[in-house]
């Protein structure tokens, strides 16, 4: 029964293969259509800092430790902190709401997207 059914199962892949070669050929261009020379390019979008993806990250010195912050769209959400003595730490706004977690070491907590989809 297998032995009949593979020559079957070729011809069939053969068949629906076919009008793939077919396609590669070239259309012919309709009657009523003309060829445009000049084409308009695009007015430039000028970047706003409103639709800026890429963090703004800063850097300041204060009582011995430097910290780096992370913005997106002007609101912090992440600081890192290197004490002079010691290994980094990380503060992390979860939710936005200016609450900020200290995560340390290898153990950082994974940070799920949280969004706001209906308030009432």
């Amino acid at each position: 029964m297998r032995a009949k059914l593979v020559p079957v199962i070729g011809l069939i892949i053969a068949a629906l293969s076919l009008p793939s070669f077919a396609q590669s050929q070239a259309r012919p261009r309709p009657k009523d259509s003309q060829v445009v020379e000049d084409l308009t390019t695009p007015p430039q979008v000028k970047d706003l800092k409103e639709n800026v993806t890429e963090p703004a990250v800063t850097t300041r010195t204060e009582g011995g430790a430097t910290i780096t912050e992370y913005r997106m769209r002007g609101r912090l959400y992440q600081q890192k902190v290197q004490p002079a003595t010691g290994p980094a730490y990380y503060l992390i706004d979860e939710k936005g709401e200016g609450k900020f977690a200290r995560v340390d070491g290898p153990d950082v907590k994974v940070s799920v997207p949280m969004w706001v989809l209906k308030e009432w």
